[in-house]
């Protein structure tokens, strides 16, 4: 019978034992699974380099935050995504996070196209199963949140680029307009005149920021 290679990585060391119980405890058709986890980016990025020397992992699950969020250097989930699609280009690449806004997930398919994503509050025993045999077989696999923010973005006519969809994402998260600059590597000004353009394009008339919000999460942008 095959053994089908997964890699684990998650700063949650419950988390990343529980994918491993359930995934080698599940019964595949055709093949059996063994786990291997990592508990931090460093760790998992040393066995994606490995791998890319020895043998290549079937499936990488990936959490997003790897780092504490008062950390200065960007080691998240994504940097390892990027790095897996640069070195192991064959092992598909599945993001399990407590993340599902849209800002957050689209950019995650700019930047790594993953094989599929799963919101932890969705994932089962069942579901875990069904992403292992689609991703293996006929990628991508998506979790219920993750698809929903995937078909509202696609079913938007409006194309922001990246500083505005930035400008919108701080706002929801109720920063400051002056605080956003800095951000962005932008003037005050520049955030204002790009504010007050993203009311037009959205139809907002006469309404403040949390009109502004609301409707760009309607069409999917948040």
């Amino acid at each position: 019978m095959d053994v089908l290679r997964i890699l684990a990585v998650d700063d949650h060391e419950m988390t990343t034992m529980g994918y491993k119980y359930i995934l080698e405890g599940t019964e595949f058709n055709g093949f059996s699974v063994r786990v291997e986890t990592a508990r931090s980016f460093d760790l998992g990025k040393d066995k994606i380099e490995f791998s890319a020397r020895s043998i290549p992992y079937d499936i990488i699950l990936l959490d997003i935050q790897l780092f504490p969020a008062e950390a200065k250097e960007s080691r998240s989930g994504v940097d390892l995504g990027i790095l897996a699609r640069k070195v192991v280009p064959t092992s598909k690449v599945v993001f399990m996070s407590s993340f599902s806004d849209n800002y957050r997930i689209n950019s995650i398919f700019k930047l790594v196209d993953p094989d599929g994503y799963m919101v932890k509050s969705e994932i089962d025993e069942l579901s875990l199963k069904a992403m292992v045999e689609t991703v293996i077989a006929h990628p991508p696999y998506y979790t219920a949140s993750a698809l929903a923010a995937i078909r509202r973005k696609m079913s938007s006519d409006i194309v922001l680029d990246e500083q505005d969809q930035k400008i919108l994402y701080y706002l929801s998260k109720g920063t400051n307009t002056r605080d956003i600059a800095p951000l962005i590597a932008a003037a005050n000004t520049t955030v204002e005149a790009r504010k007050r353009q993203l009311k037009a394009i959205f139809g907002i008339k006469n309404g403040n920021d949390l009109a502004l919000i609301e409707e760009a999460k309607k069409r999917g942008f948040l």
